[in-house]
């Protein structure tokens, strides 16, 4: 038997979006953060149809900044009831100029920008809405993440 090294874990990445499923992979990240006296960082994955309204002007900052600012709270209200901190933090998850700028290519890269241990991505959500912009991301992280992966 081979003696087994703990995991290592200072900081979780939980990507979000306006899906359920986010709500519940905030949950386990914070659970994982309390478990191993480990931080949250929660990223706020904006969507083709925003970012592209964004870019165009068309959008309305004061909506986009109010799904952020609900995202923020359920990190907030979790990450107070495990007793970890919690930081967040907004990403574009598509790219006018980019074809390899995608949601999974994004928390890849949000990871390693912030040197994240471990990843809880949410799975894909069914309803379909625009807003819910991770469908396919968990199974590109779960495909190329060098961190552990919890998929829930």
């Amino acid at each position: 038997m081979t003696d087994r090294r703990p995991l290592d874990v200072n900081l979780v990445l939980v990507p979000v979006d306006r899906s359920e499923e986010s709500t519940s992979a905030v949950e386990h990240a914070t659970a994982v953060a309390a478990k191993y006296d480990a931080t949250v960082h929660a990223v706020h994955v904006l969507g083709e149809d925003v970012v592209r309204a964004i870019e165009n002007g068309a959008v309305d900052e004061e909506d986009v900044a109010a799904d952020s600012a609900a995202i923020e709270r359920t990190a907030d209200d979790f990450a107070a009831r495990y007793g970890v901190d919690v930081a967040t933090s907004v990403a574009y998850g598509f790219s006018t100029q980019s074809k390899l700028r995608h949601p999974g290519s994004v928390i890849l890269d949000t990871a390693e920008a912030l040197s994240a241990d471990f990843i809880v991505v949410p799975r894909e959500p069914m309803s379909g809405d625009p807003g819910e912009v991770l469908a396919k991301a968990a199974e590109y992280v779960l495909l190329y993440a060098s961190q552990p992966v919890l998929s829930v």
